[in-house]
């Protein structure tokens, strides 16, 4: 084969050499320029990919060598000569045929397809303009004389809109008019679809369907995907007049791999290295900055001559319109030597910056080194939570084995489950993980199930079956991680859900995905799945006012006592669920109640929130010893846990001190102590103190 190609370029460069006067206008393989005189009409409708191919107008087509190959073999069979690439949207279908068309303009296909030209019809412009009956079938059948005559390969990006184009009334539509002309291998015609389109128009119609070869087009991994980064490279950089680095591609194709989880590669890379160029030649090029400080001053110097121009001040009139003239000077100069300026540099944390922007994850959480943030996991949580350090190393000790590689990467970040009695920090855990895990609280999808005891119910998570009213509803579950993947699920009382809850929750802690009534796939594996239960919470308790009630010489007795109480909760999970269901669990997280010594620090720590507040105001609050004691003693419940605490707070703090902020008794600048009165009740007073400012 490859002696024939050689000969057969050989025989046609010495026939273009030999003839001593072309054609004016004439490309070279003998295809002629501009509009061809066989096909008028199709190229007022078509745009030639072979001539762009020609003039380099089209960026380079890495790798697809197998799919290119199987495209030529089926475009050079005698019947049946149309092949149709199908595969999602993004994965490169077009760039396969744009590699086609370059290797027909270089010659390396076989002896059918020299010479040929490939043409880019849009189905738009096929029906545009046909607004009588008979116009489109006309235009239709012109076309397929027109390429019947010149031999030209037609391609048709999305080519399921043929089925039912043009149809009106009882009027035939495109695809049954092309039918004829494409099983005689008259006209050879390309197309290009995904799979769901396919399926759902061209399947459907199996004399339509035998006429096309599917040529099935997968997604490229993440190495094929660099490579295609660097094909394209070049021009990208030559756009938009910068470098791009080799980190840059790399973290392109691993961040929108792992974060762009809607979309295919490469196109999804390829636009974050389009946007990220697009970025830092607007912010970050010293050209840019500089003009970007001339137009403030030129907007600036307009504003003062329009106020000088009112005033009736000529002078300053005249020198604020010699300053506007020899600003917008400066800016055209700037303008003029912009390609020449300094390149700059689209570097890995550029690509992060517009990762960042696109799906909401911290910027922090991508370019800082997660190792360090991770061992500093337990300090972040101990802030926000009291009395639960075997919940808080548990928890952190499950995210480092998850982010050092050490699970598998098709699940979850971490799966947990929560048991203890209400009030003891379990929804404030969750909130905190989400703060450290993904920078905000409204990371955290909560599900109620009592509100899932049914088996009906049930479908509201994935969205109703085809058939049931609500379909074209999302799933409460599905929907919301579409919107934002990167979140921490919670299941309260988990216990309460029906079974068919359960499976679900087998395929998300396994798989790391779920697929909603629609079929689309939605992606777990960025998520944090969080279930709370009160199954067990008596014994809990009765475990907490035992153990806190030890001295000190008697940890060990306490150890015991936790270990026998973590055993009698593992019998009651047995009990309630399914083997395989804790066995894909990464920790049962057991919270102990609350004593009055965390209930004392839970003060502390809510009265910190409220002298937060306050700093609005310029108010300082000072919090006595005495007063901790007092609000510690009358928030303290051993059932309910911390929450009566707020309430406590609100009342004897927060109620008072707004009332006086009110009446003017505080001002800005004062400093407020909250202490106990001779009444043994909590007083607010203001104080002489003063607070000293932060060493810097």
């Amino acid at each position: 084969p490859d002696q024939i190609r050689r000969q057969t370029r050989r025989v046609l460069n010495e026939s273009a050499s030999s003839t001593s006067a072309s054609p004016a206008g004439a490309q070279p393989g003998g295809r002629p320029a501009g509009n061809n005189p066989k096909t008028p009409l199709v190229d007022q409708l078509a745009s030639d990919l072979t001539a762009k191919a020609e003039e380099k107008k089209l960026d380079p087509v890495i790798g697809r060598q197998m799919e290119i190959e199987r495209v030529i073999q089926i475009l050079a069979r005698r019947t049946k000569n149309n092949p149709a690439l199908i595969g999602e949207p993004g994965v490169g279908k077009t760039a396969i045929v744009e590699g086609l068309a370059q290797r027909i303009v270089d010659g390396d296909v076989p002896a059918p397809l020299m010479n040929k030209r490939l043409l880019q019809l849009d189905v738009g412009s096929l029906v545009a303009g046909t607004m009588y009956r008979g116009q489109f079938e006309e235009r239709l059948k012109r076309i397929i004389d027109e390429l019947k005559q010149s031999g030209a390969i037609l391609f048709i990006d999305e080519v399921h809109m043929l089925v039912g184009a043009g149809a009106a009334g009882s009027s035939v539509d495109a695809a049954n008019i092309l039918k004829p002309a494409l099983s005689r291998g008259e006209l050879q015609v390309i197309g290009a679809t995904t799979l769901d389109e396919y399926r759902k128009h061209i399947e459907s119609d199996a004399a339509l369907e035998r006429r096309f070869q599917p040529v099935q087009v997968d997604e490229p991994s993440e190495d094929e995907t660099i490579e295609i980064l660097k094909g394209i490279r070049s021009a990208y950089e030559e756009h938009h007049h910068l470098v791009i680095s080799d980190d840059a591609l790399k973290a392109a194709a691993h961040l929108s791999t792992r974060y762009v989880t809607d979309r295919f590669l490469p196109d999804k890379a390829i636009d974050l290295i389009d946007e990220s160029s697009s970025r830092v030649r607007m912010y970050k090029s010293p050209a840019a900055k500089q003009a970007k400080d001339l137009f403030s001053q030129l907007r600036q110097a307009r504003q003062n001559r329009s106020l000088a121009n009112e005033e009736g001040n000529t002078e300053d009139v005249r020198e604020w319109e010699e300053r506007e003239l020899d600003l917008s000077q400066q800016i055209e100069r700037l303008r003029t030597g912009w390609d020449r300026a300094n390149s700059p540099v689209v570097s890995a944390e550029d690509i992060a910056e517009v990762v960042s922007m696109w799906t909401g994850v911290p910027l922090m959480q991508l370019t800082e080194e997660e190792s360090h943030r991770l061992l500093k996991m337990e300090e972040e949580l101990r802030k926000a939570i009291v009395g639960q350090e075997d919940a808080i190393i548990a928890i952190s000790r499950a995210v480092r084995r998850a982010r050092a590689g050490l699970k598998n990467p098709k699940r979850p970040i971490g799966s947990f489950m929560f048991l203890g009695p209400t009030g003891v920090g379990k929804t404030e855990l969750t909130k905190a993980l989400a703060r450290f895990m993904f920078g905000s609280e409204d990371a955290a999808v909560m599900l109620d199930m009592s509100e899932f005891m049914e088996r009906h119910t049930a479908s509201r998570l994935v969205g109703a079956p085809p058939g049931y009213v609500g379909y074209e509803d999302a799933g409460q579950l599905t929907e919301a991680l579409r919107r934002r993947p990167y979140s921490i699920v919670v299941f309260d009382e988990i216990e309460k859900a029906h079974p068919e809850v359960h499976n679900m929750l087998l395929q998300i802690m396994e798989e790391g995905h779920l697929s909603d009534a629609k079929g689309h796939k939605v992606d777990f594996r960025n998520a944090i799945i969080v279930m709370t239960s009160n199954i067990g919470a008596d014994v809990i308790k009765r475990q907490s006012n035992l153990g806190f009630a030890l001295k000190r010489d008697e940890e060990t007795e306490e150890k015991l006592s936790y270990e026998d109480m973590r055993k009698k909760l593992s019998e009651s999970l047995k009990r309630a669920f399914r083997p395989e269901f804790i066995n894909r669990v990464d920790a049962v997280v057991i919270f102990r109640s609350l004593n009055k010594d965390d209930i004392r620090k839970i003060v502390s720590l809510e009265l910190d929130k409220v002298s937060e507040r306050l700093k609005d105001h310029d108010l300082h609050l000072i919090p006595g010893e005495e007063a901790l004691a007092l609000l510690a003693e009358q928030g303290y419940d051993s059932e309910f846990g911390a929450r009566p605490l707020r309430r406590v707070i609100q009342l004897k703090v927060e109620d008072p001190l707004s009332d006086r902020l009110l009446s003017g008794e505080f001002v800005d600048g004062d400093t407020v102590t909250v202490k106990v009165d001779d009444d043994g009740d909590i007083a607010l007073e203001k104080s002489a103190e003063t607070v000293a400012e932060p060493s810097l």
